[in-house]
């Protein structure tokens, strides 16, 4: 159980118009230039993009899988997420879906779900 950082990395990039970009000595993954996830330097966990609103709950229903970085994350809206905490590769990949399609250009966002949008897992 559990997931790595390269997990993340095959996941992230295959998701449509993704790009690995070094930023703040980490790699950050962007679609159309925009951030929607970021490995921390230690590679134990990824932060994405996430609402505001839903943050609360996800960390009080699961603390052992999602935090917030003090002070910096709770302005912004990412959520940080412990790669070995999550059950599998399936689960990750739902959660850089989500994130992905925050940050995506509608067009694209809708684009994909009209092919049929698979969660990327392999």
């Amino acid at each position: 159980m559990g997931t790595t950082a390269e997990d993340a990395r095959r996941i992230a990039l295959a998701l449509p118009e993704t790009a690995e970009k070094l930023a703040w000595g980490m790699p950050t993954f962007r679609v159309k230039g925009k951030i929607f996830a970021s490995l921390a330097d230690d590679d134990a966990s990824i932060g994405v993009k996430c609402p505001i609103d839903d943050r609360e709950e996800l960390i009080a229903s699961e603390p052992e899988k999602f935090f917030l970085r003090g002070g910096h994350d709770e302005n912004f809206p990412w959520l940080r997420v412990r790669l070995a905490a999550l059950d599998d590769a399936e689960e990750l990949a739902a959660i850089l879906l989500d994130a992905w399609r925050l940050t995506a250009p509608r067009r694209l966002a809708e684009a994909y779900a009209a092919e049929g949008e698979e969660t990327p897992t392999t």
